[in-house]
């Protein structure tokens, strides 16, 4: 099943592109900087969220984890 129809699916790729962006912009900040706007600028605003929102970020990864060892 897609992702988009699956919202367990849907949430996890959402916490994978937040902490992927966020990894990325902590490495080359240059790269995600200077695309703030239009369509490359999603991922510069996932990595904001990222990076401020970190705790609950972390926290909501190890539930999803923690749901993923469990089952469905």
């Amino acid at each position: 099943m897609s992702a988009l129809f699956n919202f367990q699916s849907l949430l996890l790729v959402i916490l994978l592109l937040i902490c992927t962006c966020a990894y990325v912009h902590q490495i080359f900040p240059t790269i995600l900087d200077r695309n703030k706007q239009g369509l490359m600028g999603i991922f510069w605003k996932a990595a904001r969220i990222g990076e401020r929102l970190s705790p609950y970020i972390s926290l909501c990864c190890v539930f999803m984890a923690a749901t993923m060892v469990v089952g469905n």
